[in-house]
């Protein structure tokens, strides 16, 4: 290999190495940063009681939301109104395979356990307790994407629905069960699913 070759190569090395230094920086800072939130606000009776409302967004009530919406639309024989619990349902059904393809594969000790720095540190697994599976969150990734396919049949809905939804994603971190990221990812899972579903359902008019 000529020299400008081995000096192409050492520079993509150093590259790689930066890069992983960056994401470990990343992620000891979203360690600190959720653990720290979690330790003053967690006991907080308005944190208690945000995150119990906060468990809506979790998969057997929110699936009941989405069948009584269907429900709903098809006893008023309202087609706009049942399309758009079809949507929610398939939207959220799309964002909890995702989160839980990802959780069944890498393992995360939530911040409310306070473990070792290793610990809270995503890292390959397949450990499917509740405890281990603070990446991504889940109640973000459907809360999220149900907000938007509301918002997509009901655009004056938008607002409320989506300040809904960005409200359960927050309480998640003060209340100990994820980290900023999860929330992040979590968020941006139920985005991408409920985008996919309008790609295949397009809103009626």
């Amino acid at each position: 290999m000529s020299a400008s070759g081995w000096k192409a190569m050492g520079k993509k090395k150093q590259a790689r190495r930066e890069a992983k230094r960056g994401a470990k920086q990343l992620v000891d800072a979203d360690i600190d940063m959720g653990q720290g939130i979690a330790a003053g606000l967690r006991h907080h009776p308005v944190v208690k009681v945000a995150g119990t409302l906060s468990e809506v967004a979790d998969q057997p009530p929110m699936v009941a939301i989405n069948l009584a919406t269907i429900a709903a639309g098809l006893i008023v024989r309202d087609a706009r109104l049942t399309r758009t619990g079809v949507r929610m349902l398939a939207a959220h059904g799309l964002a909890t395979l995702a989160k839980a393809a990802i959780k069944h594969n890498v393992d995360r000790a939530r911040p409310k356990l306070f473990a070792s720095r290793q610990a809270h540190r995503p890292t390959p697994g397949n450990r499917d307790e509740g405890p281990q599976n603070s990446f991504p969150s889940g109640h973000t990734a459907g809360a999220v994407a149900v907000a938007r396919a509301v918002a997509r049949e009901y655009p004056d809905a938008a607002v409320p629905v989506q300040a809904t939804a960005a409200g359960i994603a927050a309480i998640q971190i003060p209340r100990g069960t994820h980290f900023p990221i999860d929330v992040v990812v979590g968020a941006f899972i139920g985005w991408a699913a409920e985008a996919i579903v309008a790609r295949v359902l397009p809103a009626g008019e």
